[in-house]
Formats: C-alpha cells, structure tokens, sequence
C-alpha cells in the first residue's frame, strides 16, 4: 500500500529532500550529502510520529473499501434480480422488518425514564427501533452475499519494526504468522481480547505464535507490579500461566494476591515473593513500556500481526480475517528474532 508522505524539496547546503529509488529497489525518501535515508529507515526510527496518523488513514481507507464491497455485493444481486438496489432492499430486508407493538413500546418507554407522555414520544420510538433493526438486518443480508461470493481485500495495515528478544512466546517459533501484543494487565479491552486470543490460537494451532508485550499504563496503579510478577512466574516457567490468572482476576492485583496466585500455580513462593519485592523484572517491564512509546502507542491493546499494526478492541471475526490474510500471504513472517517484524 501506498502510504500519503508529505514530501519536502529543501536545498540548503548541500541537503536535498525527494524521493527516489535506491540501486537495491529500496525507496528512498531523502538524501542528504550523498546519504540516503529510506522509508524503512524513516518507519523504524520515527515510528512515534508516523505509525498512528499511518493507522487512522488505514482505518479510514478500509472502511472506504468495506463499502465499496458491500455496494458492490447489492448491485450485482439487484442485476441478478432484475431490481434497483433500493427495491432490493424493500423486497428482502425492510419488508420483513417487524415493528413492536404497543406494549413492547410501552415496555422500552419505561426503561428510557423520560418526563414526556408516552403518546408524545411513541412514533420517536417506533422509528429509532425500526431503523435499529433495519440496520442489523441489512448487515446479516450482506454478510449472506459476502458468504456467496469470494471476497480478498489486499489492502494492508502499516507496518513497523518490532523487537521481540526476550518477551515471552506462546506458540511455534517457526510460526508463519507472529503477533504481538502490547497490554496491561489492568486495562477493560484487554481483557475483552484476552479469550479471543486464547480462542485464536485454539483454531490455529501451529501456524500462530503470540508475544506478550508488557505496556503498564500510567492510570493503572497495580498494572506495573502485575506485569513483574508474570515475569517472576517466567522465571520458573509459568510466565503464561500466571498471565491468564491475571487477566481473568483483573480487579485483585494487589501484592499480596499476586503472592497467592503464585501459591495456586505451586510456584517456590519464597523464589517468587524474593523476585516481585527486589524489582527484579522491573527494567524489563519498563524495558517494553519504553519500546511502545519510540512506536508511538497511545493505549492497550496495540497489535502488529507479522509488523502489521492495530489497536483497540477488536472482534474475534477481525482478528480471524488478519490471521488468515497473513497465512494466504507468499512471504513467510521473519522468525522471532531481535527486530523482526
């Protein structure tokens, strides 16, 4: 993909600005003195300032694509049909759309709390349901044609250098697709997305590996600790096993819990309790938390599935797409070595 760079001709002393390509195919953004600086170089050094505006123009642009597909999809079945689209939409979605009756009207009217009298706000009503379900109804209809006919979006998240020495693995190294994940332990999304990971490496076993990336956000006071003591369980082997305690016991985090969990997974408490109270693991923690900000991460979870960048919760149905559009892919994912992709 095609990335929007503001491009800047500058001529003093010597130092050229431009883009052009290098001897080796390499793209190259700038030259100064007869040093060329490359994209790659300019993606990996300055990730902080450009991996997010990167991300919101994708965002944007697939958005713009997903509709387009989905115009596509209704005007290829009204052709097949023999209708317009909007008589295609009458005919299949708006005309099974059944509204409430009176008294489920009655029923949400009451839930709403509203000072108003129920004859004043009634059509109000009626009309926000409709169009709620009007909305889903169009969505489950063209999720059916999406079903009929293959779909492939080629288009491509941004992409960055992420290093993975040292951060703990759950899957094959050889994995064709790595994806690497910075969170906090306190954090409401991240543990939305927690199963949902579980749940992806359940269906592709073998062929997902996944980094767990430690980005103890500020707000959170018990996150950071939290983060040290999963490390402290890495010590003895149970990294992952104490990461998914943590994560389905988010609310009680204090120290002396985090002793107990360690107890639960029959750690060596005394081995565990002397790592978690010297800071043994805190510079690895702040180690990761210094990585997500040279990237430029604002808030957890941040993904990069084989360098690809997103973040934000996100629905398992997404993360499926992702993982099986790296998978179809042609080039193999770099193994999980210091600054692999």
């Amino acid at each position: 993909m095609r990335r929007a760079v503001v491009l800047i001709s500058l001529a003093l002393g010597g130092t050229i600005w431009g883009v052009g390509i290098a001897s080796d195919g390499t793209e190259v953004v700038a030259e100064v003195g007869g040093h060329k600086i490359t994209r790659a170089e300019l993606e990996q050094k300055e990730s902080a300032i450009i991996l997010k505006p990167q991300s919101q123009y994708y965002q944007a642009e697939r958005q713009a694509v997903d509709q387009l597909i989905d115009d596509y999809l209704l005007e290829q079945k009204a052709q097949q049909e023999h209708l317009t689209v909007d008589e295609l939409i009458k005919r299949d979605i708006e005309s099974k759309i059944k509204d409430p009756t009176d008294d489920q009207l009655q029923v949400y009217y009451e839930g709403v709390g509203t000072d108003e009298p129920f004859p004043a706000v009634r059509d109000k009503i009626l009309l926000y349901i409709h169009r709620a379900r009007l909305k889903k109804a169009k969505i489950e209809y063209i999720r059916n044609l999406h079903e009929q006919i293959a779909v492939t979006v080629s288009l491509e998240a941004p992409t960055a250098v992420v290093s993975v020495d040292g951060s703990p693995m759950r899957g094959p190294k050889d994995a064709k697709v790595h994806i690497i994940e910075f969170a906090d332990y306190e954090c409401p999304y991240c543990q939305q997305v927690h199963p949902l990971l579980t749940k992806l490496g359940q269906e592709f076993d073998g062929k997902v590996a996944l980094v767990y990336k430690d980005m103890p956000l500020p707000m959170h006071a018990q996150s950071a600790k939290a983060a040290e003591a999963a490390r402290c369980a890495g010590d003895q082997g149970k990294f992952w096993e104490l990461h998914d305690l943590l994560f389905e016991n988010s609310k009680h985090l204090e120290i002396a819990q985090l002793k107990e969990y360690a107890r639960t997974l029959h750690l060596d408490g005394d081995r565990f309790d002397k790592c978690l109270d010297s800071g043994a693991q805190t510079a690895a923690v702040q180690k990761d938390f210094a990585e997500a900000q040279h990237l430029g991460l604002t808030g957890t979870p941040s993904f990069f599935i084989n360098g690809h960048f997103f973040s934000g919760a996100v629905k398992y149905a997404s993360l499926r797409e992702m993982v099986e559009q790296e998978l179809a892919s042609p080039v193999v994912a770099a193994s999980p070595t210091p600054g692999s992709r």
